[in-house]
Formats: C-alpha cells, structure tokens, sequence
C-alpha cells in the first residue's frame, strides 16, 4: 500500500515539531569536529509546494509553519527552525514551499558528514532523486526504508542519527518501527535514533510504547504535542516523537519550546504536550 504522499501534509503542526527535534539533534552532532551519518528512512521528496493543489488541498500547513512565520516573539530555538525554512523560499518574506526532513538535514550538513535519503514511493523517488542531484555528500535510494537500518548500521564514522517516520497507514508499521530499533540497535548502540508518531488512535501509542519498553533499551525520551484532545473521530490529534540516545540538552530545550507551541499553534486551549522518560539512563 503506497497510497500516502507527504505533500497533502507538508509544514502542518506535527512536521512543526518533528522538524525542531531533528534540527536540535542535528545541531548536537555538529558540536564535536568528527563526522556523522544521518539516515532518513521515510524521505518522501524532500521540498513541497505550498501553493500545489495537494497541498492546498486541506491546506495542513495552515495549522503549523504559517502560525510562525510572522510572528516577531519566537523563542530562539523556533527562530532557528523557521530560519532553515526561509532558506528555501526564494522570497523570504512569503511562505510558498517547504523543506522536509531531507533537505533541513542536508542544509545542516558538513563537508564530513553523510546522509542517506530512503524512498519507496515510485512517483516520489524520482522528485526526491532530482531535488538533492547536487549534493555531493547525499546518496538517493528507493528502497524499504527499515530495511536500510539494518543494511547500512552501524555507519563507519560511529557517530549517527536515523529519522523514522513511516506513514503508518498499516497497522503493522508500529511494529515494524520497534523491530527496526532493535535491530539497529544491536549493530549501533550508541546512535540515536528519532521516532516520529501520529495520535490517531491513542490504543496504537501505548501498544508501541510498552513494546519499547520491552526492549529494555535504556535512555528513551518522548515528546508530544497536540492540537486536540484524543478522539474517536477520524484525524490526527497529536504527534509526537520518540527519541533513543537524546541529546543531553535535548530534554531542557523542548521544555523551553513546547509551551510556546501549545499557546500558538493550539490558540483554543484544546492542546497539551509532555515530556516523559520511557526508559532511564
């Protein structure tokens, strides 16, 4: 099944946070001189066109990057992300595309750092392909992106990041996530590893937090934030991301972050976010 296209999507309040945490686990990396791998597993194309008929479509976007973009009291950390997005709209000022996890990591890399971007989407590999032919420390593969983390780990440098955000448009897929952990984890220990999750049925989140937990893999952060309260309803109600190995900084900087985007991008007070460790050191 591979009916599910990130551009419907693009810039919304779930990419929002998903896109400052890795841009904060990215700025972590960069502290040490030493290289790293970065491997995004769900890649999708990479840039996305605000004004596309898929994405005006249900204008998503209207619920998260656009509630930024002008406001003049954005906490530093917030000022970064929306930065990196300025960076590929040609007119700063107008907010027009939008950059997915694949290009904010490849503007964040180094000369020494490296980066894998995993797309199975026949109609999206090409674009995704295209869209970084001119990066010379980025490699391009349609492929299943799980997959990959068992290919590829643990990387030469030792020093890594894998971003797994699958659709999860089959149920299966929050399994495959935990076995994609595992797995990586045995090779890589000590590579952090960022697990984006949509709340659409809040059933489904526990069943995959209690199955990490049942790794017994240490050092687990999560980090959510919702725009309405769970439902039975049709729709995403929160994301959230699941953070193995964090940054030491990373838990301290989304407490300063996270009540800044619950006023903003939940104006009628009908959000919440947390922050709790699954697992401890």
């Amino acid at each position: 099944m591979l009916s599910y296209r990130h551009s419907f999507h693009a810039g919304n309040h779930a990419d929002v946070l998903k896109h400052i945490v890795l841009m904060l686990i990215l700025e972590n990396l960069k502290q040490k001189e030493k290289g790293f791998y970065y491997l995004d597993t769900h890649s999708g194309v990479g840039l996305y066109r605000l004004l596309s008929a898929q994405a005006q479509k249900n204008a998503e976007f209207e619920t998260g990057i656009a509630k930024l973009w002008e406001r003049d009291d954005l906490p530093e950390i917030v000022k970064s992300y929306i930065n990196i997005i300025k960076k590929v709209n040609h007119n700063k000022s107008q907010l027009r595309e939008y950059a997915g996890s694949p290009l904010i990591a490849a503007q964040m890399l180094r000369e020494q750092d490296r980066a894998l971007f995993v797309e199975l989407h026949p109609n999206d590999y090409p674009l995704l392909c295209q869209n970084f032919k001119s990066y010379s420390n980025v490699t391009t593969k349609q492929s299943d992106g799980f997959q990959q983390i068992k290919a590829t780990f643990p990387p030469k440098e030792r020093r890594g990041v894998v971003l797994i955000d699958p659709p999860y448009e089959l149920k299966e897929d929050y399994q495959r996530v935990v076995t994609a952990i595992v797995e990586g984890y045995k090779r890589f220990a000590t590579g952090i590893y960022a697990i984006w999750y949509p709340v659409v049925r809040r059933a489904d989140i526990k069943k995959m937090v209690k199955a990490l937990e049942a790794t017994a893999i240490r050092k687990v952060l999560q980090i959510e934030l919702a725009v309405r309260p769970d439902s039975d309803q049709r729709g995403m109600t929160a994301s959230g991301m699941i953070v193995i190995n964090p940054p030491w900084q990373l838990e301290k900087q989304m407490q300063e972050v996270l009540p800044y985007l619950n006023r903003v991008l939940t104006p009628e007070g009908t959000g919440h976010w947390y922050l709790t460790w699954i697992t401890p050191e």
